[in-house]
C-alpha cells in the first residue's frame, strides 16, 4: 500500500493542496483528476520522489517495486530498444549487468564464481531467462514491430518512443505503477490492449489521463483534486462526473427535501451499478459502490464551458456532400485514391486511417484549405461549414488582435462587443481575459477560442480534426455534450474513444488504395470480425 500523511505543496502564496491524507491499496486503479494546474502530474512526481512536498510524508509497504512512465522521451536515445525495456526492472537489469561484467573478467576467481552462482540463482527465481521474450511480447502488443527491437531508441519516431517507454513501465509486473497520460499517441487497438492489461493488473495503479473511456475502463477509484484537497471516490470517471453533477443540481434546488435527494442518489447508484456489469471489473466496482456513503459525494467547484452548436443560421437540406474519385498525393506518397461517397442529412461520420496525415488531408480538402488534389466534391447548397484544423497556428499570427477583435473577424453579422464577449464567455474567457493578445495564448486557450469561433459561425456542418487536443476533461465533456445535441452533420477525426463512440453513426476508413464505409457506431466497427477482415484486404490492395 501507499500511505500519504499530511501532505502539502505550496509555491509561495499559491497552495496546490493542503493536509492531504490518503491510502492507496493493492488491486485498485486510481484515476487522478482535477482542473488544469490543480497538481495532478505534480502529485505523481511527489509520490515518485522527484519533487519534495512542503510538508508531509509518503510511505510504501516494504519490498514493493515501483515503476513509472518516463516523460523524458530522449533519456534512452543511445540505448537499444530491448535494453530500454529491460531496464524497467532495475533489480533484474542490475543482475544482468553484474553477470556480464563477471563473466568478462580475464582473472575469474573462486569468489567471482560464488558471486556468479548467487546471481544466477536470483536471476532464475526472477524468471530472467524469459525476460527478453516477455519484453518482446510487450513491445509487439504496443505496436513496435520486431524489426525495431534492437535499434537504438533515437532511430524511432516520437510515437514509437512513447510506446517503448510504456513497455518499460509495464515490464516485469511492478507492484506499483505510475502512469501520466499513457494513451497519448496510441491508436484505438493499442489502447484497448492496454485497458485489458491494466484491468487484469494486480498491483496499485495511479493514472493521470484525459481519455474518459480509458479512465472508465481501468479505474476502480477516482482521486479528485479540488478545493486544495484530495478526495478518493469509489467508481470510475463517469460515475464521479454524473454523481457530482447530480449533487450540484440538488444543492442548487434549495427546496428539495433531504430524503428526496437521498432517494435520487440511491436510484442513480443502482442504475450505474447495473450498467457496470459489462466491465471486466464489475464485481469489485459493485462492491465499492455498495460501500458509498451518500454524504461523501460532493459537487465539484470546476466550471464547464458551454459548447452549443444548435443555433444554426439554417438547417441543411437532404443533399449534404458528394465525393467523386478524390485522390491526394504528398511528396510522391499516395495518401488516398478514388474516394467515392455520399453524405446524408444527419450523418455524423468518424474518419479513420492508419496514416493520420491522410485523414487530415481529406478534412483540409473538404474544408477548402487544400486545393491540390484530383477528383471532385460538391457541397449541398444549404450547407455551411466550420472547422477545427489539426494545426490552428495560422489563425493566431496577428500580434495586434486581442480576443474580442480576433473573434469579431468571424462574426457573419453582429459585431457588437457585448455579443462577441458572450461567445468568449461560454468558453470561460471573462473580465480582463478577453483583452489578452491572441498570439500569446496557450494551446488550450487557443482551442477554446476556436470553439468560440465555431459557435459564432453557426454552421450546420462541422469538420473536426483532433478537437480534444490541449483540452482539459471539463472542456472535453462539454464538447461531447455539445456534439451529441447538434442536429447538423459532423466529420470527426479523434483518438478520444468516448467522443467518437457517443457521436458517430457512420465510419469511413481511408487507405492509399481504397476505403471502407460502414453505417454503424464506432464500437461495433472496431469489434466486428467482418470489418477486421475487410481492413486487411483494404491495406493489402496493390
Amino acid at each position: 500500500m501507499i500511505t500519504v500523511n499530511n501532505l502539502s505543496l505550496r509555491y509561495g502564496k499559491r497552495v496546490l493542496f493542503e493536509d492531504v491524507n490518503l491510502l492507496f491499496t493493492t488491486g485498485n486503479c486510481y484515476g487522478i483528476i482535477g482542473a488544469n494546474g490543480a497538481g495532478k502530474s505534480t502529485f505523481l512526481k511527489i509520490l515518485q520522489g522527484d519533487i519534495d512536498p512542503t510538508t508531509g510524508t509518503v510511505a510504501f509497504s516494504k519490498g514493493m517495486r515501483v515503476a513509472s512512465l518516463k516523460q523524458n522521451h530522449f533519456e534512452f536515445d543511445e540505448t537499444p530498444v530491448m535494453q530500454t525495456v529491460l531496464m524497467g526492472h532495475k533489480i533484474l537489469w542490475d543482475i544482468m549487468q553484474e553477470k556480464e561484467v563477471l563473466y568478462a573478467k580475464a582473472d575469474f576467481t573462486e569468489a567471482d564464481g560464488h558471486r556468479a552462482g548467487e546471481l544466477e540463482s536470483t536471476f532464475s527465481e526472477m524468471n530472467g531467462w524469459n525476460a527478453e521474450s516477455s519484453a518482446a511480447e510487450l513491445l509487439s502488443h504496443l505496436g513496435i514491430a520486431e524489426e525495431h527491437h534492437y535499434k537504438l531508441v533515437k532511430e524511432l519516431d516520437g510515437n514509437q518512443k512513447v510506446r517503448v517507454l510504456l513497455a518499460q513501465a509495464l515490464f516485469g509486473n511492478p507492484d506499483i505503477l505510475f502512469l501520466d497520460e499513457p494513451t497519448n499517441d496510441l491508436d484505438v487497438q493499442t489502447i484497448n490492449w492496454l485497458e485489458n492489461f491494466l484491468a487484469d493488473y494486480q498491483g496499485i495503479i495511479l493514472v493521470v489521463s484525459h481519455d474518459r473511456h480509458f479512465l472508465d475502463a481501468v479505474c476502480t477509484n477516482i482521486v479528485d483534486i479540488d478545493f486544495n484537497k484530495m478526495t478518493i471516490y469509489s467508481g470510475n470517471y463517469s460515475f464521479w462526473y454524473q454523481s457530482s453533477q447530480l449533487v450540484a443540481r440538488q444543492k442548487a434546488d434549495a427546496n428539495k427535501k433531504a430524503e428526496d435527494r437521498i432517494k435520487e442518489l440511491q436510484e442513480f447508484i443502482r442504475r450505474f451499478s447495473a450498467n457496470a456489469s459489462k466491465s471486466r471489473q464489475a464485481t469489485s466496482r459493485k462492491k465499492a459502490l455498495d460501500k458509498i456513503n451518500l454524504e461523501d459525494i460532493q459537487p465539484s467547484s470546476r466550471k464547464y464551458p458551454g459548447i452549443i452548436f444548435n443555433q444554426m443560421l439554417r438547417e441543411t437540406g437532404n443533399e449534404i456532400l458528394e465525393v467523386r474519385n478524390l485522390s491526394k498525393t504528398v511528396n510522391g506518397e499516395l495518401l488516398f485514391s478514388h474516394l467515392n461517397f455520399t453524405v446524408n442529412r444527419g450523418d455524423k461520420i468518424a474518419l479513420l486511417g492508419k496514416n493520420g496525415l491522410a485523414v487530415t488531408a481529406l478534412l483540409n480538402i473538404l474544408a477548402g484549405e487544400d486545393t491540390d488534389f484530383k477528383g471532385s466534391f460538391q457541397w449541398g447548397v444549404t450547407t455551411s461549414r466550420a472547422s477545427i484544423p489539426n494545426d490552428n497556428s495560422a489563425y493566431f499570427n496577428n500580434k495586434e488582435l486581442n480576443l474580442i477583435d480576433w473573434l469579431r473577424q468571424y462574426s457573419p453579422e453582429e459585431k457588437d462587443e457585448t455579443f462577441i464577449r458572450s461567445f468568449l464567455g461560454r468558453m470561460l474567457f471573462s473580465g480582463e481575459e478577453v483583452l489578452k493578445q491572441s498570439h500569446v495564448l496557450s494551446g488550450g486557450e487557443k482551442m477554446r477560442c476556436m470553439f468560440s469561433r465555431m459557435m459564432l459561425m453557426r454552421a450546420n456542418v462541422l469538420l473536426l480534426d483532433e478537437p480534444t487536443n490541449h483540452l482539459d476533461l471539463e472542456s472535453i465533456t462539454a464538447l461531447n455534450n455539445g456534439l451529441k445535441d447538434f442536429k447538423g452533420n459532423v466529420f470527426l477525426k479523434s483518438r478520444d474513444h468516448e467522443l467518437v463512440e457517443t457521436i458517430v453513426n457512420r465510419v469511413i476508413e481511408i487507405a492509399p488504395k481504397g476505403m471502407l464505409d460502414k453505417e454503424m457506431d464506432f464500437d461495433t466497427f472496431i469489434n466486428s470480425e467482418t470489418v477486421a477482415e475487410q481492413q486487411v484486404e483494404l491495406y493489402n490492395k496493390k
